[in-house]
């Protein structure tokens, strides 16, 4: 990151960012049981992310990870799974899922890091079996492959946000470029976690444009479809990027043909988003039914007197009415008409998706 003055304010976007209207664009906007495609996740630039092989980053914990071994310097892929697996909020058997099926640990980090810059938000859910109301099942065909649990959107932002280094656990992690850029002038390395500065980055991407960038687009059009080429010789630097220290490699535009065969989503793909799209309709549809069913049939409270009755009826009404995975979504009291779904009507997006 280049260095900037340290009179700059950093504080989140109070405007709308380059490049798009404003951070509600960003999210992905689907109904319920609605595939998300390659061109959703921007399958292409998470492939060349992720399968890039320049071992140019530091390893904040040589030999203590399984997934990225004992070398000093690793590829961002190993930087950003192994810090996910170091997570307080991963679970044992997400840990050993990862190191089992290293495909899983892949699908899971790039599901995490749309995440991580508010693509994919915590509405959101990825196993069709979801019942609560607020949030809105999506299959995503190119990125569960390995039969893994993806979790929900809600859990995985938890888990981001509990990504914190030893030093970082007791404290606040830096929050602005200028925090961050403090702590590596204080010889502090590495500075913060990936995913802490993915989020800095992604809170800050207006005023950054004019500094890693050219002012035209920031560092959240880059998981947005546009014309701006991902892929190059060197993703890291390039003769522009030397020219102009603290600038990003230069990004090429592409031609219409060039964006036409990106991003395309396979007929084997297809065909699986399609039956996950059925399969959540079955099993919405079977709950709406077993939702009727128990209606004609379901007991009335405990009729108990005094105190204790007055304890058993606030119990009643929290174990019928709460959502367990609520207070884990920090992004629910902002929702809109199109992630607050009504279950007690059956859906009829994904079976207009099937036709």
């Amino acid at each position: 990151m280049a260095a900037s003055s340290s009179s700059t304010p950093w504080m989140a976007d109070p405007t709308p960012p380059v490049g798009y209207l404003s951070r509600k664009a960003l999210p992905i906007k689907r109904h319920d049981a609605e595939p998300l495609t390659r061109e959703d996740v921007q399958f292409d630039l998470l492939h060349h992310i992720f399968s890039d092989r320049n071992a140019v980053f530091t390893n904040p914990t040589p030999g203590a990870n399984p997934l990225c071994g004992k070398s000093d310097n690793i590829t961002f892929s190993e930087l950003y799974i192994s810090t996910l697996y170091n997570s307080s909020k991963c679970s044992k058997v997400l840990r050993e899922k990862m190191v089992e099926t290293p495909a899983f640990a892949t699908e899971l980090a790039k599901i995490s890091l749309l995440t991580n810059v508010g693509r994919i938000n915590t509405t959101m859910a990825f196993f069709p079996e979801m019942k609560t109301a607020l949030r809105t099942y999506h299959p995503v065909p190119s990125l569960q492959k390995t039969n893994g649990n993806a979790q929900d959107a809600p859990r995985i932002k938890n888990c981001l946000k509990a990504a914190l280094l030893p030093t970082e656990i007791k404290t606040t992690p830096p929050s602005s470029p200028d925090e961050i850029l403090e702590r590596r002038r204080a010889g502090l390395r590495p500075t913060t976690t990936i995913v802490n500065l993915v989020f800095v980055l992604a809170n800050h991407a207006a005023l950054l444009a004019n500094v890693h960038f050219d002012g035209a687009l920031n560092f959240l059009d880059l998981f947005l479809p546009n014309k701006e080429s991902d892929a190059g010789p060197n993703p890291f630097a390039d003769e522009y990027s030397h020219s102009y220290p603290g600038k990003a490699p230069w990004l090429r535009s592409m031609s219409e043909h060039q964006r036409k065969t990106e991003n395309v989503d396979t007929n084997d793909e297809m065909m699986w988003g399609k039956r996950m799209s059925a399969q959540r309709n079955a099993f919405l549809q079977k709950l709406v039914n077993s939702l009727e069913d128990d209606k004609k049939t379901r007991l009335p409270p405990p009729a108990v007197k005094g105190f204790v009755s007055g304890i058993l009826l606030e119990a009643w009404h929290i174990v019928t009415t709460t959502d367990p995975l609520e207070d884990s979504d920090d992004d629910l009291e902002h929702a809109d008409e199109h992630v607050l779904v009504d279950y007690s009507k059956p859906d009829v997006s994904a079976v207009n998706y099937m036709r």
